[in-house]
């Protein structure tokens, strides 16, 4: 009998497995990652027959898994310059701390939280939209210029091919782009190419932005908290270097303190992405990995570089009262919701860029007037520096840039491919340069892209064009532009027009279409109300024209 049984269970053993069926969903709209700007497109898209895939338990992106919930904005955020729903998300976050405006109270920011708290609202403000599956983007098939099918595996082997109309790539690298073999860069242009002025003499593929792992820690005051050093951590701490210094890209240093505010700088290291009174979020110099390129780096030693700073940051780093190290800080691992307590995902500065239509570059943000360049077909606005970190495979620490631009617009033709035609850029992988990358990055421009690539691909579907055709139509763009200005989606500087200005849609449409000049040295409407008056009923006149 013992025999019988031993035998039946070899038997079973060397069966061969059967491997988890296949199964194809059609669909209007995949959105191909849950990064911040894959949920913001999820939220636009509310009632259609769409699909997000995303391999991380938690969606959201940089706000959520990649750890940076202190959101970076610029100084009219409050009033204008982002969408209505990414104000819903803000005003959300500030809902769930009883109205706090600022709860971390972090000096880079106006908004800092945690963030499983940005985790729980998105997951609320996306639950009516997309049918989510937990799955990695394999490959994808591309026909007559077209991708027809996009596969997915889940952790148990389920494969799932889609077979979508439209497809969002919303992933933070540029997934998509590179399995439908669509065209894209990495790193560095050369400066001939583009005429940046910051652009480097040759082009360099893996001179791509450092990336991060960060990690959040709790001061507890008269306890020791001494987190391992890690292997490689002399190396690290040389090299880096592990300091609270920061020098800056005009070759300045900057000093500071740990909880004190030292001359010529904003506030202390303390302060500085703090999430709550309590807790801080670690994402500094001291933690940018710049060993390998993103796209092929060693995830391990990334890891291994946050956790000595952390250490250094317990044992070595100097203290404001003398002496070294801050044995106080406690790994907040649950703040990550990872057993290392670093980040689920490292967050991303710089992945691959988009070959599109249209490409940004230095010079259209950095004019003489009050704007940068307009473009005609703008389908959202943004405003940051030329936030450049320091760059994989650089020695030590050089500064990044900080160049100042003027408030910009997203131009539809950096969503849309040069050459595929279902596909749009969906977040921080869109048409721009090593350089420019670095002012479109940032929270509310990723969320305005997601946002305005899902009203287009709705858009698409409901005119039966394809995007590309939208840049060769002034009717057709401003139809679609109609619509953002409709869903509250803000396409021309004006400052001084809140959303509940009777003109903050007219204004904006006419100055777009050219139906009236805006003022090139400031950004302000400056509206009487019988200019209101005037305005409105000239865009009720032009809307009706509008098919």
């Amino acid at each position: 009998m013992h025999a019988a049984f031993a035998l039946a269970a070899l038997l079973l053993q060397s069966a061969p497995q059967s491997a988890p069926a296949e199964r194809e969903i059609s669909c209007d709209i995949l959105i191909a990652g849950g990064s911040f700007g894959g949920c913001a497109a999820a939220v636009a898209l509310e009632g259609r027959d769409v699909w997000m895939v995303e391999d991380c338990d938690w969606i959201g992106g940089q706000v959520t898994s990649q750890g940076v919930s202190a959101l970076d904005e610029h100084k009219y955020i409050e009033s204008f310059g982002g969408t209505q729903t990414y104000t819903q998300f803000r005003n959300a976050v500030r809902a769930a701390y009883g109205g706090v405006k600022n709860p971390g109270g972090g000096w880079v920011s106006r908004l800092c939280f945690e963030p499983k708290v940005g985790l729980r609202l998105l997951e609320e403000m996306t639950r009516a939209t997309p049918k989510l599956l937990s799955s990695k983007l394999t490959s994808a098939e591309v026909k007559d210029d077209r991708v027809v099918a996009v596969c997915a595996r889940a952790a148990d082997g389920a494969l799932t091919r889609f077979l979508p109309k439209m497809i969002l790539d919303a992933t933070d690298t540029g997934e998509l782009l590179a399995l439908a073999g669509i065209e894209h860069r990495t790193g560095t242009e050369a400066r001939d190419e583009t005429g940046e002025p910051h652009a480097g003499e040759k082009a360099d593929p893996d001179r791509t932005q450092s990336f991060t792992y960060p990690f959040a820690v709790e001061f507890r005051k008269g306890e020791r908290h001494e987190n391992p050093r890690p292997r490689g951590y002399e190396r690290f701490r040389d090299r880096q270097p592990y300091s609270l210094d920061l020098p800056t890209w005009d070759g300045k240093t900057l000093r500071f303190g740990f909880f004190e505010k030292r001359e010529g700088t904003p506030g202390p290291f303390w302060t500085y992405r703090r999430l709550t009174p309590e807790i801080a979020m670690i994402n500094w110099p001291g933690n940018d990995y710049r060993g390998t390129p993103l796209l092929r780096a060693d995830h391990d030693e990334a890891k291994r570089l946050s956790l000595g700073f952390l250490h250094w940051l317990q044992t070595e780093c100097p203290r404001d009262d003398g002496g070294r190290g801050y044995p106080e800080l406690w790994l907040r691992r649950d703040v990550m919701g990872t057993e290392d307590g670093l980040s689920k995902r490292p967050y991303v500065r710089e992945g691959r860029r988009l070959v599109a239509k249209t490409r940004i570059v230095e010079q259209d943000l950095t004019p003489e007037t009050a704007r940068a360049r307009l473009f005609s077909d703008t389908v959202g606005l943004g405003w940051y520096s030329l936030d450049l970190h320091s760059c994989a495979g650089e020695e030590a620490e050089r500064g990044g840039l900080g160049i100042p631009t003027k408030p910009f617009q997203i131009p539809l033709g950096a969503l849309v491919p040069v050459r595929v035609r279902n596909v749009l850029a969906a977040g921080k992988c869109l048409g721009v340069t090593h350089v420019t990358n670095g002012a479109y990055r940032l929270h509310p421009i990723e969320w305005n892209c997601g946002e305005s690539a899902a009203h287009t691909a709705a858009f698409c579907l409901e005119r039966g064009k394809e995007p590309a055709e939208l840049l060769g139509s002034p009717e057709l763009l401003r139809a679609l532009q109609a619509r953002l200005l409709d869903a509250g989606v803000p396409i021309f500087w004006f400052v001084d027009l809140t959303a509940e200005h009777p003109a903050w849609a007219a204004a904006q449409a006419l100055a777009v279409w050219g139906e009236w000049s805006a003022a090139p040295d400031h950004l302000e409407a400056r509206l009487t109300k019988e200019r209101t008056a005037e305005l409105v009923a000239r865009y009720a006149k032009a809307r009706a024209r509008v098919r």
